[in-house]
């Protein structure tokens, strides 16, 4: 059995959670805990989708993955000891520690990507490296026991990288495959250095994130 434990809070992103979860449930033996600090639904960032948290952190003292997921949210958890703790106290456990977009600032809240290389989204590399870690622009990055993503659709990427190494390349390829994971999208600016410049600009000024 392979226990994978995906911590919950308010305003998440749902592919933060998902993607991973679609990839990495497909483990052999896996088993899927979804965590918070209560019982019950956790909203998305939008309010209009909700994943339920079967367990309280309480519950699961130990996991052999967890992903930690961002979203908006991720800002009002960067001090809440409540799942900080238990960050730190279950990742004494885990064969493998990883978040998804802002997923990686708890991580490093919590002590654990100090003086590591890890990914975040793009605009939060800045409070990435102010919190101790060493920001990189890769979309999946690994340091030891600790694999990053960049935003949000990179968790699917992580999750086949993890498939990779925990089960095997044969049983990541038949993953790619059964979920059909071959993009081809429509438009080549999935990334800064790649979308228009003002459209890159304007999401730099409007953000949580303040370059520093």
């Amino acid at each position: 059995m392979t226990r994978f434990a995906i911590p919950l809070f308010d305003r998440f992103t749902s592919l933060d959670a998902v993607g991973p979860y679609e990839i990495l449930c497909r483990l052999p033996d896996a088993e899927v805990v979804f965590v918070a600090e209560r019982t019950g639904p956790v909203s998305n960032d939008r309010g209009e989708l909700a994943l339920v948290a079967t367990h309280t952190f309480a519950d699961v003292p130990s996991s052999d993955i967890v992903v930690v997921p961002g979203g908006p949210g991720q800002s009002d958890q960067m001090g809440n000891e409540t799942l900080l703790g238990w960050l730190r106290a279950v990742d004494a456990t885990t064969t493998w520690t990883t978040s998804v977009c802002t997923g990686s600032l708890l991580l490093a809240a919590a002590g654990l990507l100090t003086g590591r290389r890890a990914t975040s989204h793009w605009l939060a590399l800045d409070d990435l490296k102010a919190l101790g870690a060493e920001p990189t622009g890769e979309r999946v990055v690994i340091d030891g026991k600790y694999v990053t993503a960049a935003g949000v659709s990179s968790g699917i990427d992580m999750g086949l990288t993890l498939s990779g190494r925990i089960a095997g390349d044969r049983h990541a390829q038949t993953v790619q495959l059964l979920v059909e994971y071959d993009p081809q999208p429509p438009y080549d600016a999935g990334s800064p250095e790649k979308a228009p410049a003002e459209i890159v600009q304007w999401w730099r000024e409007r953000s949580r994130f303040v370059p520093k």
